[in-house]
């Protein structure tokens, strides 16, 4: 178990925000930051540390993300066609833990993360260990027959906390996800406001 996954909500405190929409985060009772400070009157921040901020929140969202993984899928987005911070969500939810999670066989990225590394996952019938292999239109994710009654799955498919967004065909009973295409900004889900504008601008100053 990640050290980050332990202390996953200081994320929730420091940016102020429910990042995960979930109903267990510290900011549902405190929307105040951590520490003995956390309710001063906070100060104005510079755009850099906004820029700071709408990267952090964007590579926290994802679960473990390094931050020389976030550095690398923004130099492939920055070099695709088309607008950056577009290309950016699309390639971040375009991972295969992401899938996962956004096709609620992992209750959270974190969970998600695990699973895929653990080996639960199959990607066009072959079994995919690595939670940032970039899944591709038309491929086809599958939970392997035998972890489909892990508790962990089963509490993902009872969640009402998020729908499935509609770039990704689930099938619960197969337990088969076809990812159709690269969603939009608009389109992904995202329990706060992600503003890759601003982590596009962090990384081109």
């Amino acid at each position: 178990m990640s050290k980050r996954h332990s202390a996953k909500y200081k994320l929730d405190r420091r940016m102020g925000e429910n990042i995960w929409g979930r109903p267990k985060s510290p900011i549902n009772s405190r929307s105040y930051g951590p520490g003995q400070h956390g309710q001063r009157r906070k100060q104005k921040i510079s755009d850099f540390g906004l820029q700071l901020r709408a990267k952090q929140k964007l590579k926290g969202y994802y679960g473990n993300i390094t931050e020389k993984q976030f550095a690398r899928t923004y130099d492939e987005a920055s070099r695709r066609k088309g607008n950056t911070s577009e290309n950016l969500i699309a390639l971040l939810e375009s991972r295969l833990d992401a899938i996962v999670y956004r096709a609620k066989f992992a209750p959270t990225p974190f969970a998600a993360r695990q699973f895929v590394n653990h080996g639960h996952v199959m990607v066009n019938g072959k079994r995919v260990n690595i939670p940032s292999y970039r899944c591709k239109v038309e491929d086809v994710i599958q939970v392997r027959e035998k972890s489909r009654n892990m508790a962990l799955v089963l509490e993902a498919l009872q969640s009402s906390e998020r729908e499935t967004p509609d770039y990704i065909e689930v099938d619960m009973k197969g337990m088969t996800a076809r990812y159709i295409r690269m969603p939009e900004l608009s389109e992904v889900p995202y329990p706060v406001k992600m503003e890759p504008n601003l982590v596009v601008e962090f990384y081109a100053s």
